[in-house]
């Protein structure tokens, strides 16, 4: 039994017109590498068709060598056995149509996927910033995944719709004429009217779905707020909003349910009262002997194929609406340019000098707002700086520009004397390690997260990497050691197990310059100790830039730089800042010991 598709929503509806398909078209590209099996599955779905279409004919000529008529085989035995030939020749095509196209349908959308993967990695921040995760989830799942129904069944399923429809009226008209004009002189007026029915009963509908949504939403308001609607006493309120919005709902799905069982009616009596008519007009004919009744039996089987096919073409035309739209959106992606450097990758080693010179910035997203204004960094190599303030002064931003995660406004940034944009971004970062206040994970074993910054380390590489950062004690605890599963987001471990792995992912990756988001704000007081002390063996002979949340953990950094609404506005040492009267890195100091 065919599966029921969905209703099309209003958003998913495409016209089906030139522009449209085109961009189907465009994904279409993705199947030319197989265009040659292609167009051997529609071969053999040519073959298939026209094969259960000599059906019809093959039945009608059995009733009529039954009824002492000749034909090519003489006997009711043999001709069907000749009904059994076709069906069994026909099942062999339609295994070939399906196993070819399922072949050229699996490969295409396997590229898709991988394309639209490879994109969106390659992609700038800006464009992140724009969408949200399960948008672009969805996008490489439910849209490629419809679309390979599209490419898969629907396609097919258009072509023989298509071929048996054409073929079939065609052969009606040169076996049976005045039969076939007496059918198709009635088509047209059931048709107008059904599309009628059709339309007022898809707008009752689209009706009664708003109404659920708009009820649906009170459920959701009351929920998210329930507290706020029990403080209030407003249980009873809220129950009495929703029983009216699913009166509205109930009013308008019983009007939409009345006008669909009167449409049902009407299909049903026009339907079988067309069948009525064309075999009383059939019956005249058979007994007038202007035709057999093996004519009629075929005629009346073409009509039911010829049926299916018009009943099946409004299901795929639906589909292939809804392909468009996701062909749109898939497009979309792989039409976005990717993150570019101006120079290829070059294997030199970074000194660690890092230069901002009146760097002025504001997101692509928020253009209004100036994140920095005219910053002055200037960070030798193996200088260990920090950088503090408020939350939202800047201070990530500026790690986020040192990364190339966007361009810059005005000014400019350099590392070791070469303005950032003549670095290779693949290059820059892989010299330049992070370890985040919050630590995520990969899902794989810890050998996996470790080695990450070095994908082709050894065994002893990835050992030494956590003996540095204190990991190892607790990895040679686990049974299964490296290889013990840290589940989704790292969930298995502790925040400081987390933390010791990071850590160790960054000394793996020996990086030239090093980037601690404030990476022991969040632990407990043995698991801090013990990270603070391998943050203090993988700091050794870097450049190192802290941004501090906790002002206690900076005070033996060479430099602080004190920021406020993306200015600097005070420089200097731990005491120095902190002894200036009325300093504003003093009362932060005294702001966060008073607590």
């Amino acid at each position: 039994m065919a599966k029921k598709r969905k209703a099309l929503k209003e958003h998913e509806k495409r016209k089906l017109n030139k522009k449209n398909l085109s961009k189907l078209i465009g994904i279409f590209n993705f199947v030319l590498p197989y265009k040659g099996i292609f167009i051997v599955g529609l071969l053999f779905l040519l073959l298939s068709s026209l094969t259960l279409l000599a059906f019809p004919h093959v039945a009608g000529k059995l009733i009529d060598t039954a009824q002492g008529k000749d034909w090519i085989f003489n006997d009711i035995n043999s001709i069907a056995l000749v009904l059994i030939g076709i069906l069994f020749v026909q099942s062999v095509f339609s295994f070939f149509r399906v196993w070819l196209f399922a072949q050229v349908s699996e490969r295409s959308m396997r590229d898709i996927r991988l394309s639209l993967y490879n994109r969106m990695v390659h992609l700038p921040m800006t464009f992140f910033d724009k969408r949200r995760t399960g948008e672009l989830i969805s996008r490489i799942t439910s849209d490629v995944s419809l679309l390979q129904d599209t490419f898969s069944v629907t396609l097919a399923e258009l072509f023989r719709q298509i071929i048996t429809l054409l073929a079939g009226t065609v052969f009606l008209f040169v076996t049976t004429p005045r039969l076939t004009l007496f059918m198709l002189a009635t088509f047209p007026v059931l048709v107008i009217i059904a599309m009628v029915f059709g339309k007022f009963i898809r707008k009752l509908s689209k009706s009664t779905q708003d109404e659920l949504a708009s009820a649906n939403v009170i459920v959701e308001e009351t929920l998210q707020s329930i507290s706020t609607v029990k403080s209030f006493a407003g249980e009873d309120y809220e129950t009495n909003r929703y029983q009216k919005g699913l009166n509205r709902v109930v009013k308008i799905a019983l009007k939409a349910a009345g006008f669909r069982g009167a449409f049902i009616s009407f299909i049903i009596f026009a339907l079988f009262g067309g069948i009525v008519a064309v075999m009383w007009y059939g019956a005249l004919m058979v007994s007038t002997g202007a035709m057999s009744i093996g004519d009629l039996v075929s005629f009346v089987l073409y009509t039911t194929f010829i049926g299916g096919s018009i009943a099946g073409l409004g299901d795929i035309y639906g589909q292939v609406q809804k392909a468009i739209g996701s062909s749109e959106r898939v497009l979309e992606i792989l039409e976005e340019k990717p993150e570019v450097s101006l120079t290829d990758y070059q294997d030199v080693q970074i000194e660690g000098k890092v230069t901002f010179e009146n760097v002025r910035f504001n997101y692509p997203t928020r253009p209004e707002v100036d994140v920095l204004k005219g910053i002055q960094l200037d960070i030798n190599p193996g200088d260990k700086i920090a950088l503090a303030g408020h939350s939202g002064a800047g201070k990530s931003t500026i790690i986020q520009l040192l990364l190339k995660f966007y361009p810059i406004n005005q000014g400019e940034i350099s590392i070791d004397g070469q303005a950032i944009n003549q670095w290779n971004y693949k290059q820059l970062r892989s010299q330049i390690g992070i370890v985040p206040q919050e630590v995520l994970l990969f899902g794989g074993s810890i050998r996996e997260n470790i080695a990450y910054a070095k994908l082709d380390a050894s065994d002893e590489e990835i050992m030494e990497a956590a003996k540095k950062a204190n990991a190892w004690q607790f990895i040679c605890k686990f049974p299964e050691g490296l290889d013990t599963l840290v589940g989704e987001r790292g969930v298995k471990l502790s925040g400081g197990q987390r933390q010791r792995i990071a850590i160790a992912r960054a000394i793996l990756k020996d990086p030239s310059i090093l980037i601690l988001d404030e990476a022991t704000s969040s632990l407990d007081a043995e698991s801090e100790a013990l990270v603070q002390e391998a943050l203090d063996e993988l700091m050794k002979g870097r450049t190192t830039i802290i941004i501090a949340h906790r002002l206690s953990t900076i005070r033996k950094v060479d430099r602080i730089y004190v920021l406020k609404d993306g200015e600097i506005v005070e420089e200097g040492n731990h005491d120095s800042l902190a002894n200036q009267d009325g300093g504003f890195y003093a009362n932060l100091v005294k702001l966060q010991f008073a607590d």
